[in-house]
């Protein structure tokens, strides 16, 4: 596995697939499987392009900033900043990928907090 052809494939993939929208991009990314483990996304490149199209429509503005990337084996982890609206505080994401023996995208975990207006601490979620 080449880490830093993973953490640059997962950087795209956030550039032109979430922030950009563009499906068609996107797919160049991902392999043959694609299995998602977020509850409210369909398996499959089906269901990636039908994400994507909710997002086009519901959250045009939508921006995803990854803060930090980790590679390790054939997995990369993203934590994620994302706005769905923009002036909204968003949400902090972790994303997993894994990729397969081609360097494509192959399977997807996640886990989202929202970001309080107020918080007990001044560290911030990044």
């Amino acid at each position: 596995m080449d880490l830093e052809s993973n953490k640059q494939t997962v950087l795209a993939f956030y550039e032109v697939g979430l922030n950009q929208k563009d499906f068609e991009a996107a797919s160049k990314l991902i392999g043959n499987r694609y299995v998602q483990h977020n509850p409210r996304i369909a398996d499959g490149i089906e269901g990636f392009a039908a994400f994507l199209g909710q997002l086009r429509e519901d959250f045009p503005a939508l921006r995803a900033e990854v803060k930090h990337i980790f590679a390790d084996g054939d997995f990369v982890i993203a934590h994620v900043h994302g706005v769905r609206v923009p002036g909204q505080s968003g949400t902090a994401i972790v994303d997993i990928f894994r990729f397969d023996e081609n360097g494509k995208i192959v399977e997807h975990w996640d886990v989202m907090q929202p970001i309080p207006e107020t918080a007990e601490n001044e560290n911030g979620m990044f």
